[in-house]
């Protein structure tokens, strides 16, 4: 499927630039974010946002990278680093925007039956159109072809993972949750869910049987796995870290026991399950201390790295593309150091989702700090992609590192979020630089 794949994009390519009479040259703009809006079946109906870095080889590496609920490709841009990453080492990253309205806000479908299924009628089958895109468009390698993704994005890369063995070479999933966790809509909000309880536990046989069903009689190569969580996550349970590192080594038929541990960083327990050869086909790692805010600065490198592509040079500059639809742009406000809003994306009655947005003024932010109080005895129960702290009805919000920089004029929209308990209420918040 792959090598047929990689045949007819390049002799598609090969035809349509000597139809077009197109010579390579180097781009005279920089790369930059574009929408795409036809991109071929799109069962999950989501928007497709691509980074193609100007220097790139000639069948560049191609990286899906998927937000959280709430968020969308255009803030996951922003707000990651996997966009730098590829300008360093010339792949291809593409952005998908869920559009499935759930409690939690735009979330990516990992609970219906078509989303649990091969060339199903929902969210990764659109991903999978995206994929072939790029092959065909940029001459993207079919055979380095990766998938990540934070929470929401994270539980999507595992499906992907699952469903899609011979398109994903390998996946980093961000505080996600085993492929078929969540039994269906209904199960799906943390209030009510079954997979997010803190108690799901299911055997290593049972998880891994998931995957196998997902695509029955597959037998080629598996995609390797690195799975990343907090240790004080407390939307996402910590525990799940396990449970998927169960499924995928049962997958890959790998002892429960780690052939190595290290740490990466000080705070990072990595945990390396290896086979007979050698070759470590999971990863599952800890940010001990850390709550729903993943990934932080640093952790996208160790992914890519993961991945393989750290390995490439990115080689020549190439012609410019076609002009395609750039993403929305806000208007800076008129002065200021900064401001922020805060958005209420979902109301289920007895607790409440709220994003937050912030805007820089006339110069960039290096990092910001947010302080509101609330009208009517509101709280924040949990919080990610921000380090929060409460006095009486005043919250203070700092940025993560990550997600502190925004450019002059810019906005980073859902820089972070938040369950909140009490009534819904979108309070006026204060920005300050820091």
């Amino acid at each position: 499927m792959k090598r047929t794949r990689t045949a007819f994009a390049a002799v598609l390519s090969g035809l349509l630039l000597i139809a077009a009479g197109v010579a390579f040259a180097p781009s005279a703009a920089a790369a930059s974010l574009q929408e795409v809006t036809n991109f071929g079946d799109n069962p999950g109906g989501l928007r497709m946002h691509v980074y193609v870095p100007d220097a790139r080889p000639s069948e560049p590496a191609i990286l899906v990278a998927m937000h959280g609920c709430g968020g969308s490709g255009t803030g996951f841009y922003s707000g990651s680093e996997f966009a730098s990453l590829a300008d360093q080492y010339g792949f291809i990253v593409v952005y998908p925007t869920a559009t499935k309205q759930t409690a939690m806000g735009n979330c990516f479908d990992v609970w219906s039956d078509a989303s649990k299924t091969r060339g199903g009628g929902s969210d990764p089958a659109s991903v999978v159109s995206m994929v072939e895109y790029v092959e065909d468009r940029y001459g993207g390698d079919p055979d380095r072809v990766y998938v990540t993704g934070s929470s929401s994005g994270g539980m999507e890369t595992n499906a992907l993972l699952a469903l899609y063995p011979d398109v994903f070479a390998a996946g980093s999933a961000f505080m996600g949750v085993p492929f078929t966790c969540f039994a269906n809509e209904a199960d799906f909000p943390p209030q009510t869910s079954r997979c997010v309880s803190g108690g799901m536990d299911r055997t290593p046989q049972s998880w891994g049987d998931s995957v196998r069903q997902a695509y029955p009689g597959y037998s080629g190569p598996r995609p390797r796995v690195q799975l990343w969580h907090g240790s004080q996550d407390n939307l996402v349970p910590y525990q799940l870290l396990q449970e998927a590192a169960e499924q995928w080594t049962n997958v890959f038929g790998l002892s429960q026991n780690p052939t190595s541990t290290d740490r990466p960083q000080p705070n990072w327990e990595r945990k390396r399950y290896a086979d007979a050869s050698g070759t470590v086909q999971v990863e599952a790692i800890t940010a001990e201390g850390a709550g729903h805010a993943l990934p932080q600065s640093g952790m996208a490198r160790l992914a890519i790295e993961f991945f393989g592509l750290d390995q490439g040079d990115p080689g020549g500059t190439t012609p410019p593309e076609e002009p395609t639809t750039p993403p929305e742009e806000t208007t800076p406000p008129a002065d200021g150091e900064c401001t922020a809003v805060v958005r209420v994306v979902g109301d289920w009655g007895s607790g409440w989702q709220g994003d937050v947005d912030v805007t820089a003024g006339s110069r960039p932010l290096d990092g910001w700090t947010l302080t509101w109080t609330w009208p009517g005895g509101q709280s924040v129960s949990s919080s990610w992609n921000a380090e929060v702290t409460t006095a009486g009805s005043t919250v203070t919000a700092r940025d993560v590192g990550w997600n502190g920089t925004v450019a002059a004029g810019q906005t980073r929209s859902t820089a972070w979020g938040f369950i909140g308990s009490g009534a819904a209420a979108a309070p006026a918040v204060t920005c300050t630089a820091s």
